[in-house]
């Protein structure tokens, strides 16, 4: 594709290394396998791309095909936040559970349980662990995807995770520095601003992004947002002070800095998709993921070229494009020389057996207070809520599907906002109601309506699939902290006795 400029070939060429852009299809479109094979250094897959595990193997290895360096990244958390699994559910659960158990050997043995998974698939950098310290209970966006509150703990099970993943060849990516845990808004749709002194931010928000440095961590995955105290001006993303001068020099990372997703609107509205990369890249970020929304050719010419643009017009220095994509040319190399770890854990992928580790740290996460424990036939009740868009919305979730499966009398309705008390309360016929919900302090109707309903019936049982944070209600109360499948199997077997 030509724009009609003619633009220097050595500068495209070091542009296009940066890129990690998403496209759309279960297999390599033309133009990717054309500028894989120009020098392309990356593609992201998201769960558009994936219908299963052998059309993801066949596409990640036409990828290779055309470019044997090429970086191959996938945006799998577990938990709540999945891509190979967007279908069935995570069969494993998220940060958040593992953080309640706080059992760092099992963080690194899921993690590990996740890297075997994508090194089978040929993906060779997971945007993962979420080293977010939530220390904030209406965080709109972070959430169960954090492994807690306190920042010792995230950072223990962090570099646990990094541990655990990167034994397996996969690189990780420690998201979302300095720290998206003490915000109101999501990024996705906004700025947001992170009001703490500096003190602050050193004492709880960046340990756990010290602890994945110290544990070899890859790569280190940027936030849109803004940090007063830091650079009053430019969000993390673009902002030399966070990158060059706190994530390299104070911390010492050597590593990959890759940044989110460039179009989200906390960035693009305020510098266009172009601007918003250019920046980045004058501010120390060495690889420009984007195409959750924007994908195609079109967008990722126009980052090479904007980026061209900006060092022949002085904006962007020509050494730090070099130094950038130097960066990405050792990482590449790295992932190149761990493909015999990747093919060992992909056959203990394949040879796996005995009880999924998934299942039994969403076992060991569960918390319950009061007789939660079923005595007769369950009315499930499930309200659904809106979700951030890192959360695939058909990913299923509940524990209804499974508590039918143990209980055949079981019967479910999903409810969504506007729904009554008298609604739920019609349809029980005599069964204990079962009730489950995600983050209900963060919906006002939903609050209203659990304690309209319980008040109603005592007896009946809460399910909390996301972060607890108000006394539990009801006679029994049942939190899995994640609402990954795998963790509504255990509360449906807890239920089920």
């Amino acid at each position: 594709m030509s724009t009609g400029v003619l633009r220097d070939h050595r500068l495209l060429r070091l542009a296009d290394a940066l890129l990690q852009p998403a496209f759309e299809g279960t297999t390599p479109p033309d133009w990717i396998r054309r500028r894989l094979s120009e020098g392309l250094g990356g593609v992201v897959l998201f769960a558009r791309n994936i219908v299963d595990a052998e059309q993801l193997t066949r596409l990640t290895a036409a990828l290779t095909a055309e470019n044997p360096n090429v970086v191959i990244a996938v945006d799998e958390e577990s938990g709540d936040v999945t891509r190979l699994d967007v279908d069935g559910g995570s069969r494993r659960p998220g940060n958040f559970a593992l953080g309640t158990v706080d059992d760092p050997a099992l963080t690194e043995a899921v993690a590990a349980d996740i890297g075997r998974q994508l090194a089978d698939a040929g993906i060779t950098m997971n945007y993962a662990p979420a080293a977010d310290v939530n220390n904030n209970p209406a965080n709109p966006v972070i959430g169960v995807r954090s492994f807690g509150a306190d920042p010792w703990l995230v950072a223990r099970h962090t570099a646990a995770w990094v541990r655990g993943l990167q034994s397996t060849g996969v690189a990780a990516c420690a998201k979302h520095f300095p720290g998206h845990g003490d915000t109101g808004v999501d990024s996705h749709h906004g700025l947001p601003v992170v009001e703490v002194e500096l003190s602050r931010l050193e004492r709880v928000e960046l340990p756990p992004f010290a602890a994945a440095i110290d544990a070899g961590v890859r790569a280190i995955m940027t936030a849109h947002l803004l940090v007063p105290a830091l650079d009053n001006d430019s969000p993390a993303t673009m902002s030399t002070v966070v990158l060059a001068n706190l994530l390299r020099e104070r911390l010492g990372f050597t590593g990959l800095i890759v940044t989110d997703a460039i179009e989200m609107a906390s960035v693009a509205k305020r510098y266009g998709l172009a601007g918003a990369a250019v920046r980045a890249v004058a501010a120390g970020a060495d690889a420009i993921c984007v195409g959750g929304e924007n994908y195609g050719e079109n967008v990722a010419v126009m980052l090479r070229d904007a980026i061209v643009d900006a060092v022949t017009s002085g904006e962007l220095p020509e050494e730090r494009l070099v130094e950038a994509a130097a960066k990405v040319a050792a990482f590449a190399a790295d992932s190149f020389a761990a493909k015999v770890a990747r093919s060992t854990a992909a056959m203990a992928w394949r040879g796996r057996s005995g009880e999924p580790v998934g299942l039994t740290a969403a076992r060991r996460a569960l918390r319950v207070s009061g007789n939660a424990r079923l005595s007769g036939p369950a009315h499930v009740a499930e309200f659904s809520v809106s979700t951030n868009m890192a959360i695939e919305p058909r990913t299923p979730w509940g524990i209804g599907a499974p508590l039918t499966q143990l209980r055949p009398e079981t019967t479910v309705t999903r409810f969504t906002e506007g729904v009554t008390a008298d609604d739920v309360l019609g349809r029980l016929n005599g069964k204990t109601p079962v009730l489950v919900c995600r983050d209900p302090h963060r919906y006002p109707w939903l609050q209203v309506l659990l304690h309209k309903i319980v008040e109603a019936r005592p007896d009946s049982i809460i399910v909390e699939m996301g972060v607890p944070a108000s006394e539990p209600i009801g006679a029994g109360h049942i939190a899995t902290h994640g609402a990954a499948t795998v963790c509504g199997l255990a509360a449906a077997e807890y239920l089920a006795g």
